[in-house]
């Protein structure tokens, strides 16, 4: 035994010294992640105290799970919840299939519409670097009753007889914020599906195109099975995002006193619990930790589920 574990420590050394050069490439890499994200974790204890930042880690008092009871039983916990997976479900769906209709929209511009193709994808890509703040900004101007340019449109072409007060609109507010994500980032999430298309043999595409396939025909039973499993694994990571439903376009659009019982998430509500109130700290932490547990699980159940129905899985 002695011999077996002498001869397993040669060999790491051995591994060690031979892959030196790689360990000291990513040495800093490690340390930041550390720092910056493990470290951190550390402040999840906030959540079991009742947290003064005047006093030390040893002198906290423990006070177990009262902040997760006190969440539960807040009044506005399930509003907050329900706001927050009612965002997260239109964003995901309407992110989702946006993007992989984009995607083979655009892998059919070839030939001499490949100059077209090159300008579309740069233009599609543009919002995604924008700010929230002028995105929201561009959203209110658009949808705005007095002068917004939708409801001169509509009125123009007499599809309505007076205007419409979208933003004042709680039945129309998490659409807006679902279409708004789709036009920041529809461009940008395309293109990992193009390039999953790339990587499709044309020989295919030249076998259903005998078979007497058209274009919508080959998009069908050649393009979507090619990229099937990179649809499953980003349909996974999102899942485990379900309760990211986003903080600033809510935050910014959601200041009208008419939308704000549907525009808050558990952002907003984490951090107007957090500093609006004394003790909030703990209580905002204890939130926070149930948004990253519940995603956690949700991400390990959906891959759990493509495991079971024999798909592509994260691991």
């Amino acid at each position: 035994m002695a011999i077996r574990n002498l001869s397993s420590k040669n060999e790491f050394i051995r591994q060690v010294r031979k892959q030196k050069g790689l360990i000291i490439i990513a040495a800093p890499f490690f340390i930041y992640f550390f720092i910056f994200s493990y470290l951190p974790l550390w402040g999840l204890t906030m959540a079991f105290q009742n947290y003064k930042p005047q006093l030390s880690f040893f002198e906290q008092e423990w006070v177990g799970l009262k902040h997760f009871k006190n969440l539960f039983t807040d009044p506005d916990f399930y509003r907050v919840m329900r706001n927050t997976l009612g965002m997260s479900i239109i964003n995901l769906a309407l992110g989702f299939i946006t993007a992989i209709g984009f995607a083979l929209l655009l892998n059919e511009l070839t030939g001499k519409l490949y100059g077209f193709k090159r300008i579309v994808q740069t233009i599609s890509y543009m919002p995604h670097f924008l700010s929230w703040i002028i995105v929201c900004g561009l959203v209110s101007n658009i949808l705005a009753m007095d002068d917004g340019i939708l409801n001169e449109l509509l009125l123009a072409f007499g599809l309505i007889k007076e205007k419409i007060h979208f933003m004042g609109r709680p039945d129309l507010f998490w659409w807006i914020v679902g279409f708004t994500n789709v036009w920041k980032s529809m461009g940008w999430n395309s293109i990992i599906y193009l390039a999953a298309i790339t990587s499709i043999d044309p020989a295919l595409y030249e076998a259903a195109a005998i078979d007497g396939y058209g274009r919508f025909g080959r998009m069908w039973y050649v393009t979507l099975p090619g990229i099937k499993s990179t649809i499953i694994i980003l349909l996974i990571l999102n899942a485990g995002w379900i309760l990211n439903a986003g903080f600033e376009i809510q935050y910014i659009l959601g200041t009208n006193g008419m939308v704000l019982d549907v525009s808050e998430t558990i952002d907003i509500f984490v951090l107007k619990r957090g500093f609006g109130r004394s003790g909030g700290f703990a209580f905002g932490t204890a939130a926070g930790m149930f948004k990253t547990v519940v995603s956690a699980v949700i991400l390990i159940l959906c891959n759990k589920i493509a495991g079971w129905l024999e798909e592509e899985r994260l691991v």
